[in-house]
């Protein structure tokens, strides 16, 4: 399947997996850096998709992923924002960074930060708009935590 059938892919089966849940809305869906973008609109359910801390989101993710992955798909990341709520949440955690940064500037001492993956990238995105800063993460899975610098 080459990208453009991945992408459809992705998004009728997101269409279907959302009309389980009595949801039938259009799904947006493009791609970016290789990783498909699909965005669902605003419903009634939108705490329930998203659930407590994403994990349903992530779940939501991970289930179109392994149906991409399945059926052999070109592009197999995924990357699903259910009523802007990714974007909402971007914003947040460099608003917080751009305060942790500054800290770190102020008083010249490392700063270690425990986020999950999509945080830490946000934060990593936004230091390299600082010639002074350097970030990187270190330990595994849960225990991975992003650590901001001087340089």
């Amino acid at each position: 399947m080459n990208k453009e059938e991945s992408i459809r892919f992705a998004a009728k089966y997101l269409e279907d997996l959302l009309s389980f849940f009595g949801i039938n809305v259009a799904v947006y869906a493009t791609a970016e850096d290789d990783v498909i973008q699909l965005s669902v609109p605003s419903t009634s359910l939108n705490s329930l998709l998203i659930g407590r801390n994403a994990d349903n989101l992530r779940s939501l993710q991970h289930i179109v992923m392994m149906a991409l992955v399945t059926k052999n798909a070109e592009l197999t990341r995924v990357s699903i924002d259910i009523a802007n709520y990714k974007r909402q949440r971007e914003d947040r955690i460099a608003g917080k960074a751009e305060g942790w940064i500054a800290k770190v500037r102020e008083t010249g001492e490392p700063m270690t930060i425990n986020l999950n993956a999509a945080d830490r990238r946000v934060v990593h995105k936004l230091a390299q708009d600082y010639s002074d800063i350097e970030t990187h993460s270190e330990g595994e899975g849960r225990e991975r935590k992003l650590i901001i610098s001087k340089i």
